[in-house]
């Protein structure tokens, strides 16, 4: 019995083995057709020339900036563009529901996936956009792939990057946003259509009061500091 077991548990790490290869086969197929149809140089001049009011990094507002780290990244100038904690407790979380349901996403895996894959939640594409994502990191500064990110993500009801967002939402200039406005844009990518405030405003403060206790959490405010913003929402 104790054999049989060994040699089950055996071809269970060899088929794994196999397909984990397979996976990684196809992955590394779908980035290197990616990459060798337009070049990430390329794919960059492409979006900034494509995007009216491209916004820089340097008008970003820093309650902004420090906002979006806090709830998407917060070691996204520490990281190579992975984060191994949150890609395991992704894959853990992906094994138990057989699929896909957990990103663990860093801001340049979402980049990577925004700019040269689709949405899909397939496992090739996710292998993909690793090696996408290694290789955005290595051509890249980190300051140029946040300010790529908040040019091509979409903020909901129609606003494609930071700069449509802040004039149709509030009807100013991106470097203008103050606190209130920066965490409330800094929640919404998350999910869009869940969380637009001109969709479900209430959502969309809940999302807000969220991204404020992640900035205390990770110390970018005080609680003072979120309280006083946590009140002029309710």
């Amino acid at each position: 019995m104790i054999k049989f077991i060994k040699k089950l548990l055996l071809l269970i790490i060899i088929v794994l083995i196999v397909i984990t290869g397979i996976y990684i086969y196809r992955g590394y197929k779908l980035y290197k057709d990616a990459i060798e149809e337009i070049s990430i140089e390329e794919k960059v001049n492409q979006i900034k020339e494509k995007t009216e009011n491209y916004t820089k990094y340097e008008v970003l507002p820093k309650d902004y900036i420090n906002a979006v780290l806090a709830v998407e990244d917060r070691n996204f100038f520490k990281h190579n563009g992975i984060n191994i904690i949150s890609i395991g407790r992704a894959v853990v979380m992906n094994i138990k529901e057989q699929k896909i349901v957990e990103g663990g996403s860093t801001i340049t895996q979402q980049l990577a996936k925004n700019i040269y894959f689709n949405q899909k939640k397939e496992i090739t594409r996710k292998v993909a956009e690793v090696f996408m994502t290694f290789k955005l990191e290595q051509n890249l500064e980190k300051e140029e792939i946040f300010e790529l990110y908040v040019n091509t993500i979409y903020f909901g009801d129609g606003y494609y990057n930071i700069y449509d967002a802040c004039h149709g939402y509030f009807d100013k200039e991106v470097k203008d946003m103050d606190l209130y406005e920066s965490t409330l844009l800094a929640g919404i990518p998350n999910a869009p259509s869940v969380y637009a405030p001109t969709k479900n405003p209430e959502l969309a403060k809940q999302r807000q009061n969220q991204v404020l206790k992640k900035m205390v959490k990770y110390h970018y405010l005080t609680k003072e500091e979120a309280d006083a913003v946590i009140d002029s929402i309710e």
